[in-house]
C-alpha cells in the first residue's frame, strides 16, 4: 500500500527556503544573467532573479559537494559525496531542458571539484581524498578520455581544479602543497603534469582564478594570501598581501575586467583588491565566512554566498551589500503557525528562531540565542507570544513582533525541554522534558508558577497535543507509551503502549481518536475513551516517522520522516493520496497551514519546503 508510490500522484513543490553555504563556489550565476544556481542537500535550485521563481534538478542520491557552469551556460555539472566504499556520481545537466544529459560514476566517496573546458568539449573531474584521481571526460561522447593521480606521492591532497580560459588542452590542479599545470595529449590519450615552482613557499590552495588573458593565474590559500603564477613559465610571480593577510584563509577569488580581484575570506570579509600588489581597495564584513563569489554578466553585479546560508548582492559601483536571501544553516527542528492565520510561520534551529512570510519566503524576524538549540516552539492563541523549548532546560517566551525576551523559566526540565504546547486561553504552558516529566506552568503578567508535575514517562517526551477544551492532553514518549492526561486533576486517564519510540501524536479534530507514529514506521489509530487500538497502517518503508499533522476538517493527514518523503493520507481509508519528493535530509516536522493551502515541512539539512496542499477543504 505505502510501497506503491509509483502510481501515487506527486505533491507540487511551491518554494524552497534553503542554501548550502558550505559548498565552496556553490553559488553560481548563469551566463544568461537571469538565474542563480545553488545546491541544497541533493537538489540543485535554479532561481530566477527577476520573478523569484525556483526550478529544481533532482538526480543526486546524496549531498552535492561541487558545482560548475559551462562558459555558454548550456551545461551545468555537479558532483556529490557518498558513503565509503561506494562511488560518487557526476551529473551533467542540460540547462534548457532541465534534465540529466550524462551521468558519470567513477570517483570513490566524493567528487571534490569540477571544471568545463572553454569550448565545452571536455569536463574535468577531481575525486576527493579517498580517491585522489583527476579524470577528463568527453562531453559530446559522454565517455572518459583519460585519468591520472592528481598529485605526487610526496605532496598532499588535491583540492581544486581550473581550466585555461582559451585552450581546451591546458588545465591546472592545486591543493595541499601541490600546484600543477597539465597538458592534454589527445592522440595518446594522456594528460601530462608540470609542477609549478613555488620555491620556499608551502601553501594549501583552496581556489584558482584564471583571468580572460591567461598569462597569469591566481591561487587563494588557507594562510590568507594570494599567489600569482605565470602560466607559460610555471613560476611563482608574486605572493601577497605581505602584512594584512586575509583572516581564516581565501575561499574564493574572482577577477574583474578592470584587473582588480574580488576576494572572499573565511572570516566573512569580502574585499576588492588590486591584482598587482594585493592592496585592499574596499572591504565589507558579512555574516558567516564567504564560500562563493559569482559575477553576473561582466561583474556589474556580484553575488556572494556565505556559510551562514546567506546570499548577498553587490553593485560594482557602490560596493554595498544587499541581503537577498537568508536561510537556516543547520537542522530545523520544528515549525508553527499562528492560530488561524497562514500568512506567517515560525521555525527553530540551533542558535535561533525565525519568523517567515509564507507567500514571499522572506525572513521577517530572527531571535538569536547563541550556542543553544531550540527543540520545539509554538505561538499562543491570542498571538501575544512565541514560546520555545531549549536544550539548556529553559523555556523562553518572546514577543512575536520585536523578538524581545518576555519571560524565561529556568531549570524547567533537567535534561532539556523537548516538547511544549500552550492552552487555548494562552494562560498555561505544558512542557515535556528529556527526563520524561510533564509539567504545567501558569504564565502570569511578568512571572510564572509551576502548577503540576506529572511523572510517569521513563524517557524523553517527544510531542504534546492539547484538547480544545483545555481539560485533557496527550503526550508521546520514547519509552513506548502515549499517555492521555486529565488537566483538572493532573492524573493519567489512559495509556497506550506499543513496541516503539513514539515521535509524534495528533488528536483527530473531533477528539475521539488519536493517531500516533514513531520509529516502528507504523501509524496507529487509538480510541481516546479507553485507549484501545483501532488499526495500524504501514507508514513508511524505511526510517522513523518524525512529523505528523492532521487537517482541520480531519479528512486527511500528512506524515514525514527519515524516508525523506512527505505523504498525504486519507484518514478513514488509510491510503496515501499524494507523495512529495524533494527533501535530502530527514524530515523533522510537517504542518498543514490553517487555510489548507500549503504544507510546510522542515528537515535536518536546514531546508524548509513549501508544498501545495492537494485537497481543497
Amino acid at each position: 500500500m505505502a510501497g506503491d508510490s509509483q502510481e501515487v500522484p506527486k505533491l507540487q513543490l511551491e518554494a524552497v527556503i534553503g542554501f548550502n553555504g558550505h559548498v565552496l563556489s556553490g553559488l553560481q550565476a548563469h551566463p544568461d544573467r537571469e538565474h542563480l544556481i545553488y545546491p541544497l542537500g541533493c537538489t540543485l535550485i535554479i532561481k530566477n532573479l527577476k520573478s523569484g521563481k525556483q526550478g529544481f534538478l533532482h538526480g543526486h542520491t546524496n549531498n552535492i559537494s561541487c558545482l560548475t557552469v559551462s562558459k555558454s551556460g548550456r551545461y551545468i555539472a555537479s558532483g556529490q559525496v557518498t558513503f565509503m566504499g561506494f562511488k560518487a556520481d557526476v551529473i551533467i545537466w542540460d540547462y534548457t531542458k532541465r534534465e540529466i544529459y550524462a551521468q558519470f560514476t567513477l570517483h570513490k566517496a566524493k567528487v571534490e571539484a569540477l571544471a568545463f573546458s572553454p569550448n565545452e568539449k571536455y569536463l574535468l573531474t577531481l575525486g576527493g581524498q579517498d580517491d585522489g584521481s583527476i579524470v577528463l571526460w568527453n562531453v559530446e561522447k559522454k565517455e572518459a578520455i583519460c585519468g591520472s593521480p592528481a598529485s605526487a606521492h610526496s605532496a598532499g591532497h588535491c583540492l581544486t581544479v581550473g581550466y585555461s580560459s582559451h585552450s581546451d588542452d591546458i588545465f591546472i590542479s592545486a591543493g595541499n602543497r601541490t600546484l600543477r599545470v597539465w597538458e592534454l595529449d589527445l592522440p595518446n590519450r594522456k594528460i601530462r603534469p608540470t609542477e609549478c615552482q613555488t620555491g620556499q613557499l608551502k601553501r594549501i590552495i583552496k581556489c584558482i582564478e584564471i583571468p580572460e588573458e591567461d598569462s597569469f593565474f591566481y591561487c587563494g590559500t588557507t594562510s590568507g594570501d594570494i599567489m600569482k603564477v605565470n602560466l607559460k613559465s610555471r613560476l611563482l610571480s608574486s605572493c601577497g598581501p605581505v602584512k594584512q593577510k586575509f583572516s581564516k584563509g581565501v575561499n574564493s577569488l574572482k577577477m574583474l575586467k578592470t584587473g582588480d580581484l574580488l576576494v572572499g575570506s573565511g572570516d566573512g570579509a569580502f574585499s576588492l583588491c588590486s591584482s598587482n600588489n594585493f592592496k585592499i581597495i574596499k572591504r565589507v564584513e558579512l555574516e558567516g565566512g564567504v564560500s562563493s563569489v559569482a559575477l553576473r554578466g561582466e561583474g556589474q553585479q556580484v553575488f556572494v554566498g556565505t556559510d551562514a546560508a546567506q546570499i548577498y548582492c553587490f553593485g560594482y559601483t557602490d560596493f554595498k551589500p544587499e541581503l537577498i536571501s537568508t536561510n537556516h544553516s543547520s537542522a530545523v527542528w520544528d515549525t508553527a503557525f499562528p492560530h488561524g492565520s497562514s500568512e506567517l510561520f515560525a521555525t527553530c534551529s540551533q542558535d535561533d528562531i525565525r519568523v517567515w512570510h509564507t507567500e514571499s519566503c522572506k525572513e521577517l524576524l530572527r531571535i538569536k540565542v547563541p550556542n543553544m538549540t531550540c527543540n520545539a516552539l509554538g505561538l499562543t492563541q491570542d498571538g501575544h507570544s512565541i514560546f520555545s523549548a531549549w536544550n539548556d532546560g529553559k523555556i523562553r517566551v518572546f514577543t512575536p513582533e520585536s523578538g524581545r525576551l518576555k519571560l524565561i523559566i529556568h531549570n524547567a526540565h533537567s535534561m532539556g525541554v523537548t516538547a511544549i504546547v500552550s492552552s487555548g486561553d494562552s494562560k498555561r504552558l505544558i512542557s515535556g522534558g528529556g527526563e520524561g516529566q510533564v509539567r504545567v506552568w501558569e504564565i502570569l503578567q511578568d512571572s510564572h508558577k509551576l502548577v503540576a508535575t506529572m511523572k510517569e514517562h521513563k524517557a524523553s517526551v517527544n510531542a504534546i497535543k492539547i484538547k480544545s477544551n483545555n481539560q485533557e492532553c496527550v503526550t508521546a514518549s520514547s519509552d513506548g507509551a502515549c499517555i492521555i492526561w486529565d488537566l483538572l486533576r493532573f492524573v493519567r486517564n489512559q495509556m497506550v503502549l506499543a513496541n516503539t519510540l513514539f515521535r509524534t501524536v495528533c488528536y483527530h479534530p473531533e477528539e475521539y481518536q488519536i493517531i500516533t507514529s514513531g520509529t516502528d514506521r507504523k501509524i496507529g489509530y487509538w480510541e481516546v475513551y479507553d485507549g484501545s487500538a483501532i488499526r495500524e497502517l504501514e507508514g513508511s518503508l524505511t526510517g522513523a516517522i518524525n512529523g505528523m499533522d492532521i487537517s482541520q476538517e480531519g479528512g486527511h493527514f500528512v506524515t514525514g520522516g527519515d524516508e525523506k518523503l512527505i505523504k498525504v493520507w486519507h484518514y478513514f481509508d488509510g491510503d496515501v493520496t499524494h507523495v512529495g519528493i524533494g527533501h535530502s535530509g530527514s524530515i523533522s516536522s510537517v504542518r498543514i497551514c490553517p487555510n489548507n493551502r500549503f504544507i510546510i515541512s522542515t528537515s535536518t539539512d536546514g531546508a524548509i519546503l513549501i508544498w501545495r496542499y492537494p485537497h481543497s477543504s
